[in-house]
């Protein structure tokens, strides 16, 4: 894919977020914005939070659950890491610290103060894949009242959007008990996927 920089005010307001300091308070690892953002990307990776490891590594996704969001996919590490073909906007973009059943919720502040200014460049994007409970209540309409219904219900969001469970070793689980996601939708995914890619080259 060829180099395309960002322009002036798309570089000033990426460095704003990655500046970001609005609930450094209230963080256990102190704040550090994780995310992944160009306004040519045709691919959005809408999630969660970061974890511990994406964290440290200050990058998304630098887990095992990334890996199994890249096999999802379709994509190789390198494309999954080009931000002129994947941006990668959780809801929060900073590790909000761990509780007693995994990692906490993303914190509130963030979305509103930056999601509709990331969103709004994104002029290209074809596909949003929307991971977990929290991406799926900002993203999609019609929201169905479990993760599990809403995800099973991926036809009334096809093509442009997707829902998915969150990748992590946590539902393994889920995964064994809706086995429709692996034999169906997944394959359903990788093609589009790839027409994305396609229509990009």
């Amino acid at each position: 894919m060829a180099d395309n920089p960002l322009s002036a005010a798309n570089a000033t307001l990426l460095a704003s977020v990655r500046q970001c300091r609005l609930c450094a308070a209230d963080l256990p690892l102190g704040p550090r914005p994780i995310l992944q953002w160009h306004p040519d990307a045709h691919i959005l990776i809408a999630g969660q939070a970061p974890g511990r490891k994406a964290h440290q590594a200050n990058r998304p996704f630098a887990d095992a659950s990334g890996e199994r969001l890249r096999t999802w996919l379709g994509l190789t590490a390198e494309q999954f890491y080009d931000p002129r073909l994947v941006a990668i906007l959780p809801m929060g973009f900073c590790f909000p610290g761990t509780g007693n059943n995994g990692d906490l919720p993303p914190r509130p502040e963030c979305a509103p103060t930056w999601q509709q200014n990331l969103l709004q460049q994104l002029t290209r994007l074809q596909l949003t894949v929307v991971i977990g409970q929290y991406a799926q209540a900002y993203h999609l309409a019609d929201l169905k009242p479990t993760l599990t219904e809403t995800v099973a219900s991926w036809q009334d969001y096809w093509p442009h959007k997707i829902p998915l469970p969150h990748p992590s070793p946590r539902n393994n689980l889920w995964l064994k008990r809706n086995p429709w996601f692996v034999e169906i939708l997944l394959p359903k995914l990788q093609t589009r996927v790839q027409q994305v890619l396609a229509a990009d080259n």
